[in-house]
């Protein structure tokens, strides 16, 4: 068994560690690991990564984060990660790490992620420069949170096995959990290609060959993809998938490979944090 603390979407601005690192105190004592699914300020300055820093830093147990879309605000996002990493929080950025808690080794992978939409509802085939560069960008998270779980399911590329997988993003890989958001956003609150990676499935657009994924039509390479992804033994093994970004979603969805997916966003959860159980996920707080 082992117990993940989870919320996104803090949005700290200056004075706030003082006021909530009592609360996130209480962490240590209900979870095994805390994990930060991104927006974490409101503008992503200094003064407020500061804050943040001294909201988590010195807690007693792994605090691992993605940042989100308003910690990019101010283009000081390299700088706020070196401080959050210095402070004693793993930064994910297409990255993963491995935790050992007493319930078993636990890999997480993370990504900010992107948006882009979801299947049927996608980038047109034709468009502007600028729509392709978003629909790359969303390719190439998409990737990267793949290329992640696959390190976290080697361990650093060890071949030790990890006894539980969990995904951490900030945008929606799933539109179950966007529930409750006008129909308009869904484009900027989250990917399908985020879902694929999730579940093992290709994660560039010109991949998919459906007729109801509406691709660009660029060649593989240069949408990002690489060579057609093949499936290595015990890649969808993801237990869990977290994120958040869409402050008026519903908590609970899935993949379209049945992965369970939580959205921590904080209005969403309506406490500090929220607990999941694993490997039921059963939210336990």
């Amino acid at each position: 068994m082992v117990r993940i603390a989870a919320v996104g979407d803090l949005h700290a601005r200056p004075g706030a560690a003082a006021r909530l690192r009592p609360v996130y105190r209480r962490a240590v004592e209900v979870a095994d690991i805390l994990l930060l699914a991104g927006d974490l300020t409101q503008d992503g300055g200094t003064d407020s990564a500061a804050e943040v820093c001294d909201l988590f830093g010195g807690l007693d147990l792994p605090v691992i984060a993605v940042l989100g879309n308003h910690d990019y605000d101010r283009g000081e996002e390299t700088a706020f990660a070196e401080m959050l990493t210095d402070a004693g929080v793993t930064v994910l950025e297409g990255t993963a790490t491995v935790v050992d808690t007493a319930g078993g080794k636990v890999g997480i992978a993370g990504v900010k992620g992107f948006g882009g939409g979801f299947a049927g509802y996608t980038v047109a085939k034709h468009c502007e420069e600028e729509m392709k560069a978003f629909a790359r960008h969303a390719a190439t998270t998409a990737q990267a949170l793949r290329q992640a779980l696959r390190q976290a399911l080697r361990h650093a590329l060890g071949q030790l096995d990890v006894d539980l997988q969990v995904a951490l993003t900030h945008y929606a890989p799933t539109r179950d959990t966007l529930a409750g958001e006008p129909l308009e956003l869904y484009p900027f609150l989250g990917s399908h290609l985020l879902g694929a990676a999730i579940d093992g499935e290709p994660t560039s657009w010109a991949e998919h060959k459906t007729e109801d994924l509406h691709t660009t039509g660029t060649p593989n390479d240069e949408m990002g993809g690489g060579p057609p992804h093949h499936l290595v033994p015990g890649e969808r093994q993801v237990r869990l998938a977290l994120h958040g970004h869409a402050h008026y979603g519903t908590e609970v969805g899935v993949t379209p490979a049945g992965t369970e997916v939580r959205n921590v966003a904080a209005p969403v959860i309506g406490a500090p944090f929220a607990v999941y159980q694993l490997p039921e996920v059963v939210r336990i707080g």
